[in-house]
């Protein structure tokens, strides 16, 4: 099963695909979007091609997204939920799946404990995909919330789309 994990940003996405096979697991690719324009619109535009273009060029089978978490800032918030609604939009207009995840999840799945932090999920994200260079931090928190993915709702939606058929 291939798996697309995308941490939604509004200036920068980052979106991991990994392979899994039961409890192996493999990178395929990584990027970032970075959204491009003078006005919010353009950028979500901007956005919504580039991760188009992801899905269309390595068909993953399931997407999952990082919830966001409300901070003090409610325009900055606003922002990134549009953002996030580009991350989601996109692969469930190809047609797939798409599951999401609070970040303390994917930092416990990952890490080990809620409250890592972004270096943390670099190492552990490099140890469990030998020979995965990250493009960057938002690439690596991608990486791992399709990690996150693999261990906690891969499993189970091949058999949720029996059902539907």
């Amino acid at each position: 099963m291939r798996i697309l994990g995308i941490d939604p940003g509004l200036r920068t996405l980052g979106w991991g695909v990994i392979e899994s096979a039961g409890p192996r697991i493999g990178h395929v690719a990584n990027g970032l979007c970075r959204s491009d324009g003078d006005d919010l619109a353009e950028r979500l535009l901007s956005l919504f091609r580039q991760l188009g273009e992801v899905v269309a060029r390595h068909r993953p089978d399931q997407a999952a997204v990082e919830q966001t978490f409300v901070n003090k800032d409610g325009a900055g918030t606003l922002k990134l939920g549009q953002a996030r609604g580009i991350a989601l939009l996109v692969p469930a207009l190809a047609g797939l799946p798409v599951s999401e995840y609070a970040p303390n999840r994917v930092k416990k799945t990952v890490v080990g404990v809620g409250h890592a932090d972004k270096a943390q999920i670099l190492h552990m994200v490099r140890l469990q995909l030998p020979g995965c260079d990250p493009a960057g931090p938002d690439a690596a928190d991608a990486l791992a919330i399709a990690i996150c993915h693999a261990h906690h709702g891969g499993a189970l939606r091949p058999a949720l789309r029996a059902v539907r058929a």
